[in-house]
């Protein structure tokens, strides 16, 4: 699978790391005063309390049930129902991968994975296909929200190369609750310039609107998993 690499941040992100970082200066402190109390005579050094509280969580993390979405389908769109729009998810979870100023080891919702999209447009008889690189999944239940950055575009859509798309999914089931696909550029992501007037607005990890074009035709799975601890901080001990 892909993996999209990005050189903008978005100010929620830059939020979401800034938590993500406090918590892990937190796990740390706490670990440290931990490896304190324990540093008695006969106990464990600090810096081997600390590393392996350290594994233990990564070795957690790595063994938990991972958030996925797959599947491909054909949407009902509104407003454009002679259309033969079709998502193809592949997206897995893949958590603190992605390394940021501030959260150095990534954020719970990394992820990855490739989201590849096809518009026949019926009224010019011609199809145009794009693919994009997942960086973010949440999911909760039957429903999940990522996002993915498009690497590929045919030249009718060239100029989204680059740009964050959010998508989400609701794993409906069965006939009588089918599922739903949303995506960013689809109702939604309007914001406004400095004068006011209309511009599509940039697109934060994980930020989608909800699914509200159902599945005409295919199949999409949501796994859903809960999201993992933030891995403890090295002790200051460590590697001394």
């Amino acid at each position: 699978m892909s993996v999209a690499v990005t050189t903008t941040r978005t100010k929620a992100l830059g939020a979401l790391a800034a938590a993500a970082a406090l918590m892990a200066t937190a796990g740390g402190c706490a670990g440290s005063s931990a490896s304190a109390a324990t540093s008695a005579p006969g106990s464990a050094p600090a810096s081997s309390n600390a590393k392996a509280t350290a594994t233990a969580v990564a070795t957690a993390v790595a063994h938990a049930p991972k958030a996925a979405v797959s599947g491909s389908a054909r949407i009902a769109y509104v407003y454009s129902p002679d259309d033969d729009i079709r998502f193809t998810f592949d997206v897995e979870a893949a958590p603190f991968s992605r390394p940021l100023p501030g959260a150095p080891q990534g954020l719970p919702t990394d992820a990855r994975g490739t989201v590849r999209i096809s518009h026949h447009v019926t009224a010019q008889d011609r199809t145009v296909t794009s693919e994009a690189a997942v960086d973010c999944l949440v999911t909760g239940d039957r429903a999940a929200s990522f996002t993915a950055v498009v690497t590929r575009a045919d030249p009718e859509v060239a100029d989204t190369v680059g740009r964050r798309r959010g998508f989400s999914v609701y794993d409906g089931g069965s006939p009588e609750h089918p599922d739903r696909v949303g995506f960013s550029w689809g109702v939604a992501n309007m914001d406004t310039d400095g004068n006011g007037q209309p511009v599509e607005g940039r697109v934060g990890t994980c930020m989608a609107p909800a699914p509200f074009a159902p599945v005409s035709s295919g199949d999409l799975t949501v796994h859903a998993a809960e999201l993992p601890p933030i891995p403890a901080a090295p002790s200051p001990e460590a590697g001394r």
